[in-house]
């Protein structure tokens, strides 16, 4: 199930075609994928949606086309002699900020088009490094099989950070190849697995996880305003300034999210209305 997929059931599920996702999930992984819902679509793209946090199986000796479990077999290396001081020397040289080149089967545009798309119509793509972020890479457990190691680790990192990569470049680093057996999105930002529903909850009971006011004071700074300046702010009026840095949400006296604002020459200044007049 692609991400689109979720997005086009919800549609059926909510009554609305007024739904969108933040933050594509591989159709291997399973996890958090952020939808917006009617009014809620205004968020999306002004979520900072910067860490992500995953769990994941990760398998040395076999190295894939994709990099993941989905691809066909590129290479195959004896496994016995990886020792786990080697493993955890790789895992640590793979931790922090690193240089990282997507997986040839992704989402990144090479000239206009998705390298996934290149890949599978028979170009060969060369993706340029970049600079990404893993924030942690905890190896909870260690498998050594008699075709292969397998690593359970949790692995928190910043957007645009491939897991499959990871895998890939730490079987590299061995000597040995590997790839991405499975991977689950435990949370995308502020919002975790604590708050999401599956497909077939919200098919026995259409509601959402959060209401918009719910989703606004997760993901922003609160910037509360009294009742003329609420008014003002469903009008689209600039109001005082709030003194706080980036996009925030202003929040009327019953805690309903009115707006997505941003200081600006002395005043606040509204990005988006949520509720208007």
């Amino acid at each position: 199930m692609t991400s689109h997929d979720v997005v086009a059931r919800v549609r059926r599920i909510m009554g609305t075609r007024r739904v969108g996702h933040a933050g594509t999930l591989d159709p291997m992984a399973t996890g958090v994928l952020v939808l917006g819902i009617e009014r809620a679509t205004k968020l999306l793209g002004h979520l900072a949606l910067d860490r992500k946090t995953y769990v994941a199986t990760l398998s040395l000796g076999v190295s894939t086309t994709t990099d993941d479990a989905e691809g066909e077999r590129l290479s195959t290396a004896d496994t016995s002699g990886v020792t786990d001081e080697e493993i955890a020397a790789g895992i640590a040289g793979l931790t922090g900020e690193i240089e990282q080149v997507p997986s040839a089967v992704s989402a990144v545009k090479v000239a206009g088009k998705r390298a996934y798309a290149r890949v599978r119509a028979g170009e060969e793509v060369a993706l340029a490094a970049r600079k990404v972020t893993v924030y942690r890479f905890d190896l909870l457990a260690t498998r050594h099989e008699t075709d292969r190691v397998e690593l359970d680790a949790v692995i928190e990192c910043s957007s645009g950070t491939y897991v499959r990569a990871l895998a890939r470049d730490l079987g590299a680093r061995l000597g040995v190849g590997g790839h991405l057996a499975a991977l689950r999105r435990t949370s995308v930002g502020p919002f975790t697995l604590a708050t999401a529903r599956t497909l077939e909850q919200l098919e026995a009971e259409p509601r959402l996880s959060l209401d918009l006011s719910g989703a606004v004071a997760a993901a922003f700074p609160r910037y509360d305003v009294d009742a003329a300046t609420a008014k003002a702010v469903r009008f689209g009026q600039q109001v005082r300034a709030s003194g706080i840095g980036g996009t925030y949400g202003v929040f009327d006296p019953d805690g309903r999210a009115l707006a997505l604002a941003v200081d600006a020459g002395g005043v606040a200044r509204s990005v988006v209305v949520l509720d208007p007049a």
